[in-house]
C-alpha cells in the first residue's frame, strides 16, 4: 500500500526534465553547431559545487554569471552532469565547466524560449518559463563586452533583429 502522506515531487521532476532538455540541446550543438539564428544566454551560480572557471572570473562574478553561446565558442563537451566550453573574454580564451545543477536560467532569444530554475525553502522546486532573458550585465558576452549595466532588465525585444 502507498503512503498517503507522501506527495509527488513535481517540482523536482520538472527540474530534472528541464535540465535533460538543456543537456539534449547542448549535446546537439556540440555535435552539429548552432542552427540558424539560435544562441543561448546561460546564467549560472559561480559558487555552485563543480563549477570551474578562472580565478579572475570568479572574483569578478562571485555569485552568478551570464555567458552567451553564439558567435565564438570552442571545445563544447556535454556529459550527464554538465558541460565544458571555451569562451573568449576580451581576447582571452577561458575554459569553463558548468554543472547543470548550477544553471539558473537558460534562454534562446531567437525563438523566445527560456527556462528559469528557482529553489524554494522546501524540497519542492519550481520552474517558470521566461519571457525575458537574464541581464547580460551580470556577465560578459564572449567577445568581452558588457551588454547591459548590472541590474538592468533586458527584454527579448532588445535581441530581435530589425529593432
Amino acid at each position: 500500500m502507498s503512503d498517503r502522506t507522501s506527495t509527488i515531487a513535481y517540482g523536482r521532476l520538472m527540474h530534472r526534465a528541464m535540465r535533460g532538455l538543456i543537456q539534449n540541446v547542448l549535446s546537439d550543438v556540440a555535435q552539429s553547431g548552432l542552427p540558424g539564428e539560435h544562441h543561448f544566454f546561460i546564467t549560472f551560480d559561480t559558487g555552485a559545487p563543480g563549477v570551474s572557471l578562472a580565478d579572475w572570473l570568479r572574483d569578478r562574478y562571485p555569485e552568478e554569471m551570464t555567458i552567451v553561446i553564439q558567435n565564438w565558442y570552442d571545445g563544447l563537451t556535454v556529459d550527464d552532469d554538465g558541460f565544458s566550453i571555451i569562451l573568449n573574454f576580451g581576447d582571452n580564451p577561458e575554459h569553463l565547466r558548468i554543472p547543470f545543477d548550477a544553471i539558473r536560467t537558460f534562454v534562446d532569444p531567437s525563438v523566445e524560449f527560456g527556462l528559469r530554475f528557482e529553489s524554494t525553502d522546501s524540497d519542492e522546486e519550481t520552474h517558470e518559463p521566461e519571457d525575458e532573458p537574464p541581464s547580460p550585465g551580470k556577465g560578459q558576452t564572449p567577445n568581452g563586452k558588457s551588454s547591459a549595466s548590472p541590474g538592468e532588465v533586458v527584454r527579448l525585444d532588445t535581441f530581435r533583429k530589425g529593432q
